[in-house]
């Protein structure tokens, strides 16, 4: 009796519609499912009914409320006998009803209706997304609010913060710049969308709002060097430093870049981990001599190989293997190490890369840099800065 088709199946199959979103695409129009929908089912044969007809009665009773589809048959033993062949919805409401689905299917129904009525566009996507659709229902008001916004002032170069719709506020935009994504895709017009700026981190400017500006923190590790003591820059500002310093060393770690001993005409920069690509405007870095001190593990390395792309002459200190095996005692682990190609390493860079990498030394490895003693930090600086 087990290949014979069940409620349970009947069930089984129905739920599988609703976690696909089927059964919401039913219900609205071009959805997919056509009506009457017939499930069918799979029942005792000729042969079967003769040998186990107290079962298949039981089968049939296991069956009683379903909307079912009989077919008559006359068996030679039995005589004339119906049997049911499948179970078929007339419309979709039925259907929903069935999966116990009748309420959802009722709001995403006045959910969609509302939406498309005030953005069109967003058609395709409740029809593409219904149960991620039917799951923003709380907010989905406030969101169209936000799309009929940002159509009304395309590319608009103000703060998410001054988005002026009721209930909406920056918090509520970047939690849910994921869904505003796609939404703004669909609804705006091509010249309103910077399709380079990819991902959720750019959704400011993909869409064409101000972005929060970069600083540059930096500080003088030359006494006669004169102004304060501890700067912090927009990166627009900072590029256009005239006249430009000759000398920046930059480290990745707060106490770090507070700590750094005195470096003739030097200025030390605290570290901007990937987020170089603000510096391409200063021409002056061209000139200067730039040192970069990172963490001895594929993350620093791969930082290192990140701010060549906008200072190909940078060069690297207290990154190689003979800082790394000096510090054994202060070895840790790496959670999620870097692993791709770092074209613009030295060949010894390169080298206790492919050493972190490949687990040369121990396993996802690594030596944070406020770890290194800090007289090994002051002789390799003496030594790199002295005069020749």
């Amino acid at each position: 009796m087990t290949a014979w088709t069940t409620r349970a199946d009947v069930r089984r199959a129905v739920d599988r519609l609703w976690s696909q979103g089927a059964l919401l695409r039913a219900a609205w129009p071009g959805g997919g499912i056509e009506f009457p929908h017939r499930f069918a089912l799979k029942g005792p044969s000729s042969a079967q009914w003769s040998e186990r007809f107290d079962e298949a009665r039981r089968w049939i009773a296991g069956l009683e409320g379903l909307p079912l589809v009989w077919r008559e048959f006359t068996h030679p033993t039995l005589g004339r006998n119906r049997v049911p062949v499948a179970v078929e919805w007339a419309e979709p409401g039925e259907l929903a009803a069935f999966a116990g689905k009748a309420g959802e299917t009722r709001r995403f129904v006045s959910l969609a209706e509302t939406v498309t009525a005030r953005v069109p566009a967003l058609a395709p996507w409740a029809t593409a997304h219904p149960l991620r659709f039917l799951q923003l229902a709380d907010d989905a008001e406030r969101l169209v609010g936000v799309v009929e916004w940002v159509a009304a002032h395309p590319r608009p170069g103000v703060y998410l913060r001054q988005i002026d719709v009721p209930g909406v506020h920056s918090k509520f935009v970047e939690a849910r710049r994921g869904v505003l994504t796609e939404w703004l895709d669909l609804a705006l017009a091509p010249e309103a969308i910077d399709p380079e700026a990819r991902g959720v981190g750019r959704f400011a400017e993909r869409f064409g709002f101000a972005v929060k500006p970069q600083f540059v923190r930096f500080r003088p590790l030359d006494s006669s060097l004169p102004g304060p003591r501890d700067l912090s820059w927009r990166v627009e500002d900072w590029t256009a430093w005239d006249p430009p310093p000759r000398r920046l060393v930059i480290t990745e770690n707060e106490t770090n870049y507070l700590s750094l001993p005195p470096v003739t005409g030097a200025w030390a920069v605290f570290g901007a981990g990937y987020a170089f690509d603000g510096w391409k405007p200063a021409a002056w870095l061209a000139g200067a001599e730039v040192w970069y001190w990172g963490d001895l593990d594929t993350h620093g390395f791969a930082i290192l190989d990140q701010l060549r792309a906008v200072v190909p002459r940078a060069r690297s200190f207290l990154m190689d293997e003979a800082t790394l095996l000096a510090h054994r005692e202060f070895w840790g682990r790496e959670d999620s190490p870097a692993d791709r190609a770092l074209t613009r390493l030295t060949e010894h860079e390169q080298a206790v890369y492919q050493g972190l990498v490949g687990d040369r030394w121990g396993p996802r490895l690594r030596l944070e840099q406020e770890h290194l003693r800090y007289q090994s930090v002051c002789r390799e600086l003496e030594s790199l800065f002295r005069p020749k």
